[in-house]
């Protein structure tokens, strides 16, 4: 695997903030090897081994993208999670969810494709004005149904397959993606903060998945490993 400098260093995490873990007794005892220490009843994450995780899986997915895989990024519990998967899969030209999970997305892969394909079909139609030909009853009904399919498949609507490797952004929040992704043997990369359980992600990166500024940093590390191995 080719590895590269990253430039990911203990100063920057510090400052986007990825140390800060849960209270004490919200944490999960497997996160134990990640935690530096206890402040003022919280966990600190021990971002050497932040560091050096992210660094493994820039490496990992800057190689993966050079050979053409496709992500799939997913942050669907809250506001932070939200934006940045979003920002970030377009950025680097990836797949993502950022509504909902749909129940199936992924292990009921034919339903999602027909999904997408009257998705793509009505976008295609309203596009070339063909909405025009039905009456304002029949348009209002296609545009609802257009928004909908929109809202909660936009950010996959050009995926041809499913993806070769998913990153999660909050654990506990996407579980139902962890499982489908585990049925179908599909690699995880996963936030992992100290009241998550590290054992359900393929490639665990220890760091504060809630904060704004760490999730951020993180995916912006991610994605532009991505870039740089698709412009090879």
């Amino acid at each position: 695997m080719t590895k590269r400098n990253w430039n990911i260093n203990i100063k920057d995490l510090f400052e986007a903030k990825v140390h800060y873990g849960h209270k004490t007794n919200e944490w999960n005892p497997k996160m134990a090897p990640y935690i530096f220490t206890k402040k003022n009843g919280f966990h600190i994450i021990d971002l050497t081994q932040t560091a050096n995780a992210l660094l493994e899986t820039c490496n990992l997915v800057f190689n993966a993208a050079g050979k053409g895989n496709e992500f799939l990024i997913v942050g669907t519990k809250s506001i932070q999670a939200i934006i940045t998967a979003k920002s970030a899969a377009l950025r680097a030209r990836c797949h993502y969810v950022n509504e909902k999970w749909l129940d199936g997305m992924l292990t009921n892969w034919s339903t999602t494709e027909a999904r997408l394909q009257k998705l793509n079909d009505l976008i295609k139609k309203q596009d070339t004005g063909g909405f025009n030909q039905f009456t304002k009853r029949e348009a209002a009904r296609l545009q609802r149904q257009l928004n909908q399919l929109n809202k909660y498949l936009g950010g996959i609507r050009h995926i041809k397959s499913l993806p070769d490797i998913v990153i999660i952004i909050d654990q506990k929040g996407d579980s139902k993606t962890i499982r489908e992704c585990q049925i179908l043997g599909i690699p995880i990369i996963c936030l992992v903060d100290t009241d998550c359980d590290p054992d359900f992600a393929d490639i665990p990166i220890p760091a504060n998945n809630d904060t704004f500024c760490s999730i951020k940093f993180i995916l912006n590390k991610l994605t532009s490993a991505i870039c740089e191995g698709r412009s090879l």
